[in-house]
């Protein structure tokens, strides 16, 4: 699959193990790679215009309607937990979705009238709303069949956002799964509607081409779809889909579990959606397709590896930190399944586990290409938890925070940042309107050394994100089983052949710790050390060697939505021809 990025272990480069490029090589290979990116961009848009005339004329249209499905089949089961308050609302008049609230009244529609915001415009035109709806009880069914008609009168030929990206995908999706609990309260009429609906949006996530990044998602809704319809049409739909899932799971789902785009957060959704396909192809008596059931295990296994001590998923890559009731409803089916490992080196994590506090840190590179387009330039970022504290985090960014993306930067996780720079960047503009918002100039060489041992961890990463000023970042961790600490160094180290007698050039950089928004710090009367404490109240010292130290106002995202939280920011100099370091200690402070 395009973009899927290579193992940690595997991609150790010269420089990092045997020799630096020079600056020169380095340029040229800028070069060479913007090049390459502008080229994809040209291709993308005028391959994207073509599209969306050709999708809105009537011959398309015509085309992805017939042959017309007879009917209903299977009732693919989605593990997702629902919220019935949610459908409750609903049926009271109150359309409650993650991007805010729209009053509706007992006759109102939600689809010819503006949306709060285009979050919850997202959701909408996804029908995200639908599985709350049916499990809120009597009359939901009803409403839900006026609801589809009310879409289906002013989006239901076409329309350009309504008819892409995650909208058409999500919408084909709920559809699916929810059309058999409707039928008993459907007529005839709302049945074929219903069916044709489904198989619309089936046939047009086989034609466009506008989610490079979700190609496996999309063959998975296409067999789910089949699954759910009879006749001819169900059978074509099976068969293209499975086939497109076959031909994507390995490249997908990496060896150890993890999701091919880095986001953990991805991953688990991606297990909810094979799960449902593999409920669906039970139903209907159809074996699955070699590899579903081993990618299932592979990805139920990563979210067991992701799911840190608090019991909410790590925040990394475009992924934000899913509840437990969530990550509980997606290991319902394997509740004893093995103890997962503590690195997972395809998709490049290493966890830490000491004797109270645990530490999840991103040594990998960033996905590239299309699988990049919620990627973070935020290599070596750290997540610290003790107990059912989360202290240390990340901004936890994710596609649906949406226009946030300076939010993927390096300063907006646990990491070193240098200057006003970034270790990687999204693609903005006319190319990113055609490719998505691609990183570019990340990270490309990541190494991981680790050492266990009965008294501690040792776990050293080493990465060439700041390569273009002429340094690379290596990050050693140390935890200590018996005394209970962490202890750290950042180190700035020069690569290349710059003459370190030459003239003097000083850059700022920094240490951040993002806390949690539950968190908070305070600093020590020396101006130097700065007390964190979690919900539990237990006090935790981080010390250092940093030039200065303050704390800074930060935010981070749930559900796309901005909290208020804070930053320990540690600030030095670096002088790029010879390098500089920030040590510093994480221990539990005494008890008062």
């Amino acid at each position: 699959m395009e973009g899927a990025p290579e193992t940690g272990s595997a991609r150790k480069s010269s420089a990092l193990a045997g020799g630096p490029p020079s600056r020169a090589r380095g340029a040229r290979g800028r070069g060479k790679r913007t090049k390459g990116v502008f080229l994809k961009a040209l291709g993308a848009a005028i391959k994207g215009n073509v599209e969306r005339e050709w999708f809105g004329s009537p011959p398309h249209r015509a085309a992805i309607s017939r042959p017309r499905p007879v009917g209903l089949a299977a009732h693919p089961h989605d593990p997702r937990p629902v919220d019935p308050e949610r459908g409750r609302q609903l049926l009271d008049g109150l359309m409650v979705l993650d991007g805010g609230a729209l009053r509706l009244g007992e006759t109102g529609d939600p689809f010819d009238q503006p949306s709060p915001t285009r979050q919850f415009a997202a959701a909408l035109h996804g029908f995200d709303w639908l599985p709350h709806l049916l499990a809120a009880g009597p009359g939901s069914a009803r409403l839900a069949l006026r609801l589809l008609q009310d879409w289906r009168r002013v989006f239901g030929t076409w329309n350009v956002f309504s008819w892409s990206g995650e909208r058409l995908e999500r919408r084909t999706f709920h559809l699916a799964c929810a059309a058999k609990a409707l039928a008993p309260e459907a007529s005839d009429a709302e049945i074929a509607a219903m069916a044709l609906d489904i198989a619309r949006g089936a046939r047009q996530l086989l034609k466009a081409s506008d989610a490079p990044g979700r190609k496996l998602e999309r063959a998975v809704v296409v067999a789910i779809a089949g699954c759910a319809l009879t006749g001819k049409v169900s059978d074509r739909l099976m068969v293209q889909g499975l086939k497109r899932v076959s031909a994507l799971l390995d490249a997908t789902v990496l060896p150890d579990g993890g999701h091919a785009s880095r986001s953990p957060q991805a991953g688990l959704e991606l297990l909810f959606d094979l799960l449902t396909l593999d409920d669906a192809l039970g139903q209907r008596g159809r074996p699955a397709p070699e590899g579903l059931g081993r990618a299932i295990d592979r990805l139920s296994s990563s979210v067991r590896f992701f799911t840190l001590a608090d019991g909410c998923l790590a925040a990394f890559q475009g992924g934000e930190a899913v509840e437990p009731r969530r990550i509980a409803a997606a290991l319902a089916h394997d509740d004893h399944g093995p103890r997962p490992p503590q690195a997972a080196p395809h998709v490049g994590y290493q966890k830490m586990q000491g004797g109270s506090l645990q530490v999840m840190a991103d040594a990998g590179p960033p996905a590239v290409g299309a699988l990049s387009a919620a990627a973070c330039a935020q290599p070596a970022a750290v997540e610290i938890v003790f107990g059912k504290d989360r202290l240390i985090t990340s901004c936890g960014w994710s596609p649906e925070a949406t226009g946030a993306n300076a939010f993927r930067l390096s300063d907006a996780a646990s990491t070193v940042s240098v200057g006003d720079g970034s270790a990687g960047r999204p693609l903005s503009g006319w190319r990113a309107e055609a490719l998505g918002p691609w990183l570019i100039d990340g990270a490309t060489e990541v190494e991981v050394k680790r050492h266990d041992a009965d008294v501690g961890v040792w776990l050293d990463i080493i990465h060439d994100g700041w390569r273009r000023l002429g340094l690379t970042h290596a990050r050693r961790l140390y935890l200590d089983i018996k005394a209970d600490e962490l202890r750290g160094e950042d180190s700035l180290l020069p690569v290349g052949s710059a003459n370190p007698d030459g003239p003097r050039r000083y850059l700022p950089f920094s240490v951040t710790f993002h806390l949690h928004p539950d968190a908070r710090a305070s600093l020590a009367r020396d101006g130097k050390s700065v007390l964190i404490k979690g919900p539990s109240n237990v006090g935790w010292w981080l010390r250092n060697d940093a030039v200065d130290v303050h704390i800074a106002p930060s935010a981070h995202f749930d559900h796309g939505h901005a909290r208020r939280a804070g930053a320990i920011v540690l600030k030095s100099q670096v002088r790029p021809e010879k390098g500089a370091k920030i040590r510093w200690k994480l221990a539990r402070a005494a008890d008062h």
